[in-house]
């Protein structure tokens, strides 16, 4: 028997008590105050009649120390909020550090004028203490960035202005969102689920069931249109005032720009993805024939082609896993079961929780936590491995000073979709029958289709929706025009019935954090495909070079990154087909196993 483990994580062993925690609301306050204490710090510095090194270093020790609690704070409010949609408590502690946290950007935008202020030579004399050495780039990056935005005082209000408007918009659709409740009939009772429950239901092998929910789910987006598209608009609007105000021209400069990496290197991966959509609609072909469909709808695409409802209880995954992270590397193994043990995992199946999975990083305390809803599905071991591997991913930088490890979203996909690929070919290897192999696989082919055509077609939404924000407001029939028209180029009309209201049920539109959250995880998915690669024929030899570039990850350009570590350049198509070539491997074994089915 497996080893039985809690599907309630423990926030406690950060704060008693939950929203309520007296140690947290302590916590919130020093937090201000010693942020306050860091602003004044600075005026100090910035009124001082030569660059005080020494202070300058000082300065830096308690940024990380506060980029840390801030991290803390935030992590803990994330979970609070994700584990109860309705924590109002929880809603005014996020208010609250949002305020904090722009005090914290005013005092940023100051430290970095500070930083123009020196000379080139200062500056690179400065850089060679050994002291600034483990975080050269981060603050070359920081420099770099100063010079492209507006002067301090301009960066600081937008700071300020943003956390009652641009936030604002963006916390609208977690409020939403939390009220909703879908109306579902299954065995003869109708139940309310929440979003994140209906969600589950797209992968019945039940399609009746499918489409009954589909529909459901777009009449509740429906009834709340008008109030998605002013926060969607209102969002656009502010990055474009203010990317306006900055004097930038395209709307990929930031994304690009917080993911590290070129676009050259984003054309080249979309150029070589759409050069090989082709394998995926033989894939489309065959699976709504083994469905008994003339075509795929949306509401087809990942639901599974056997009408058996596979169920692994949630021990069993836990074991399945640890198993597979063994094979690779025992010291993920123990990582990963420490995770299990201390209770780091948020994955009971309950109504109140949000949508969708996460894992986040407690900076003080150096734990993570992961937050999914585990109903049993082949798709649910995925998600669970695919958190596991972010939170590695964290571990094995935790000795670093603060400032190198802040990896950006792509490289930090990469970590997460390696290990859910040790796991799902391992699932495939392992599976009892050729009926479960073709389930397996099919599973494993349909995040190619996540990635390849979900994901672009929300890139491509998102692109020209800028474009035509810069005219005026966009109304909910020209977002459901955009997104139709992305959806059908992305999967290259493979689909008979697409998803109108995508533009509004996807919270990764609604993000403040990280415009364009979209290309990463495509990046991180063909690029972890291509490291998986290299696994296979390297074998145990390659566990140690995994490690040494996700240390690497929070100091370096993607593109320095593959060429230190794989000695490819991204900018060239080469690397990118090898890593779809993987793809269309585990697409020709699907066609041949199921080609008498």
């Amino acid at each position: 028997m497996p080893e039985k483990y809690s599907m309630n994580w423990d926030l406690d062993v950060f704060f008693p008590g939950g929203s309520d925690s007296p140690e947290f609301k302590r916590f919130l306050e020093e937090l201000e105050g010693d942020v306050e204490g860091f602003n004044r710090r600075i005026r100090q510095l910035e009124e001082a009649p030569a660059t005080d090194v020494r202070s300058l270093q000082e300065i830096l020790a308690t940024l990380q120390d506060l980029i840390a609690r801030l991290d803390e704070s935030g992590s803990f409010i994330e979970c609070l909020a994700s584990q109860n949609m309705k924590d109002e408590q929880a809603k005014i502690h996020r208010a609250r550090l949002s305020q904090t946290g722009a005090a914290f950007h005013s005092a940023m935008t100051r430290l970095d004028r500070l930083f123009l202020e020196m000379s080139d030579q200062e500056w690179a004399s400065f850089l060679k203490n050994p002291e600034m050495d483990p975080i050269a780039f981060s603050l070359e990056e920081r420099r770099r960035r100063a010079v492209e935005k507006l002067p301090p005082e301009m960066e600081s209000l937008a700071g300020d202005l943003s956390v009652d408007g641009y936030d604002a918009w963006g916390e609208l659709y977690n409020t939403i969102v939390s009220r909703m409740t879908i109306p579902v009939e299954e065995d003869g009772k109708t139940r309310e689920l929440s979003v994140g429950q209906a969600s589950n239901k797209m992968t019945s092998s039940n399609r009746e069931l499918r489409r009954q929910v589909f529909h459901r789910m777009e009449d509740a987006w429906k009834e709340q249109e008008d109030l998605l598209a002013a926060s969607l608009n209102h969002l656009g609007g502010f990055r474009l005032n203010l990317y306006r105000q900055r004097g930038w021209d395209s709307v990929l400069k930031e994304p690009l720009d917080l993911n590290r990496m070129s676009e050259a290197t984003l054309n080249t991966m979309w150029e070589v993805i759409s050069q090989n959509k082709q394998e995926l609609l033989r894939f489309f072909e065959r699976k709504a024939s083994l469905l008994g469909l003339h075509k795929l709808s949306w509401y087809d695409v990942y639901a599974p082609i056997s009408r058996e409802e596979s169920h692994v209880p949630y021990d069993e995954a836990a074991a399945f896993i640890l198993e597979q992270f063994q094979h690779f590397n025992p010291e993920m193994a123990t990582f990963a079961k420490k995770a299990f043990d201390d209770r780091w995992i948020e994955a009971e199946d309950r109504p109140g929780k949000r949508p969708g999975g996460f894992c986040t990083n407690f900076g003080v305390s150096n734990q993570s936590r992961i937050f999914m809803t585990y109903s049993g599905t082949a798709g649910n071991i995925s998600t669970l491995a695919h958190e596991l591997g972010h939170a590695y991913h964290q571990h094995v930088m935790t000795d670093l000073p603060v400032m190198a490890q802040q990896y950006a979203m792509n490289v930090a996909e990469t970590a997460s979709t390696f290990a859910e690929s040790i796991v799902s070919d391992a699932s495939i290897r392992h599976a009892p029958t050729e009926e479960r192999r073709i389930a397996l696989l099919e599973d494993k082919i349909q995040r190619a289709v996540a990635f390849f055509m979900d994901i672009h077609a929300r890139f491509l939404f998102e692109t020209r929706f800028y474009e035509e924000r810069k005219k005026g407001l966009v109304s909910p029939d020209r977002l459901k025009e955009l997104i139709l028209e992305a959806e059908k180029e992305a999967f290259c009309d493979g689909l008979e019935e697409y998803h109108p209201y995508f533009w509004a049920s996807k919270l990764h539109f609604y993000i403040t954090g990280m415009p364009f959250y979209n290309f990463p995880y495509t990046f991180g998915y063909l690029f972890s495909t291509g490291l998986y690669g290299r696994a296979l024929k390297e074998g145990s030899a390659f566990a140690g070079k995994y490690v040494d570039l996700l240390r690497d990850t929070g100091r370096m350009t993607v593109e320095d990154l593959a060429q230190k570590h794989l000695g490819v350049d991204l900018t060239r198509p080469d690397f990118w087909q090898e890593a779809v070539n993987l793809v269309k491997a585990d697409i020709d074994q699907f066609l041949k196993l199921t080609e008498k089915a």
